[in-house]
């Protein structure tokens, strides 16, 4: 009788863990994720096709409908068009990029470099172009001197009032995959 309860007791264990590696398993499989970044000078976009290819995830780039220049970028020159547009906050640069799946993706890990402490205006653009209702926006970074993606998640979080944004991180242009995959684990 005690071999049989013992047999028993063993075959119920292993049942529940099949079925919770199951659940496991299945969770993963529907929390598909998405990377989107906008990258002007390409160390973000360097970061978020890491990103990608560590979670496995696609990725997507904002492309704007007039492409940065050096001139552009001159964060020294007020009068530089990223100084113009990071000014003024209704600012919404033009986007040629539509993500247009984008109900298939639970998370979205949505990358920029850090403008004026913030987002790029162009982010907004592209926020505002796409329904946002109930998915989950981690934040991430690239930036020679900004600590954190907080002063975005703010921003951000009136754009997409139905979404849940997670301030993220900031990365250097080199931070590896592993450490990427490490990360982004927490929301996979």
């Amino acid at each position: 009788m005690k071999k049989l309860l013992c047999i028993l007791v063993v075959i119920i264990v292993a049942i529940v863990g099949i079925v919770m590696v199951s659940r496991v398993h299945s969770n993963r499989e529907n929390n598909r994720s998405l990377v989107v970044y906008f990258s002007a000078t390409g160390n973000t976009a360097a970061v978020a096709d890491r990103l990608a290819n560590a979670i496995g995830a696609e990725a997507f780039a904002i492309a704007p409908a007039d492409v940065y220049t050096a001139e552009d970028l001159d964060w020294k020159n007020d009068k530089s068009r990223s100084s113009v547009e990071m000014a003024d906050r209704s600012s919404r640069p033009a986007i040629t990029s539509h993500v247009e799946n984008l109900d298939q993706y639970n998370i979205v890990f949505l990358g920029f470099p850090i403008w004026w402490g913030r987002e790029p205006s162009i982010v907004d653009t592209f926020l505002e172009s796409h329904d946002f209702n109930g998915k989950t926006i981690v934040l991430f970074a690239t930036s020679g001197s900004t600590p954190t993606t907080a002063d975005a998640a703010e921003n951000i979080r009136p754009i997409v009032p139905n979404a849940t944004v997670i301030e993220g991180t900031r990365f250097p242009a080199d931070v590896s995959a592993d450490e990427l995959k490490t990360w982004a684990g927490e929301w996979l």
